[in-house]
């Protein structure tokens, strides 16, 4: 994930930590996602891991990446483990310095979006459907940004959450070519926070 820390580094903004949590069942490994409200002021709509900032009661990033995902997909939290946490990225649209809780999901229980004003949609994406090459692309922002996107189904996950994903891939020796060349329009749906300028709608 260092290639996202170099398009944006740590700023000392508040901080905060989102949870890529990762299933390896009998058809391979899975990543957890999570559809955001489309009624929230940011990031409405858009398709992200489980997170957000560090609250006093958090003692470090894995406390609240694990506190996050419990109360935003009911995530029995004793049963991850916790793989290794990255470096912080900033997000200009909130201000804050993103770090990714890696866990591995030794034992998995039902999980579901807990308040629907938060989270619309819960879902478990493959390995093997990230990487397929037909479902790769780059997006380009209004902004100018441009950046890696996963197409999976209706949903289109760019910025932070895709070069975290990126990351995860490439550490997990998971990645395959694709043409990198191909190139995608972001859908409206996805540009709600129109202060942004960076392409990082989709973190927290």
């Amino acid at each position: 994930m260092d290639g996202t820390l170099g398009l944006r580094p740590g700023r000392g903004g508040r901080k905060a930590a989102v949870l890529i949590l990762i299933e390896v069942g009998l058809d391979g490994p899975a990543i957890l996602f999570l559809e955001r409200s489309r009624q929230l002021r940011h990031h409405a709509g858009q398709i992200a891991f489980p997170g957000g900032g560090v609250e006093p009661q958090d003692v470090d990033l894995v406390a609240a990446a694990l506190r996050e995902a419990e109360e935003e997909v009911g995530l029995d939290r004793s049963g991850v483990t916790v793989l290794g946490v990255s470096p912080a990225a900033h997000v200009a649209v909130s201000g804050f310095d993103v770090a990714a809780v890696a866990g591995w999901w030794h034992a998995p229980s039902p999980v579901a979006a807990v308040d629907p004003r938060e989270v619309e949609t819960v879902r478990m994406i493959p390995v093997a459907e990230l990487t397929d090459p037909r479902n790769r692309a780059r997006v380009r922002h209004p902004s100018g940004y441009t950046g890696p996107a996963f197409l999976i189904d209706d949903w289109l996950i760019w910025g932070l959450t895709a070069h975290f994903v990126e990351g995860v891939l490439d550490l997990g020796g998971w990645s395959r070519p694709w043409d990198e060349s191909r190139s995608v329009e972001i859908p409206e749906r996805y540009l709600t926070d129109r202060r942004d300028t960076s392409g990082e709608n989709n973190a927290h």
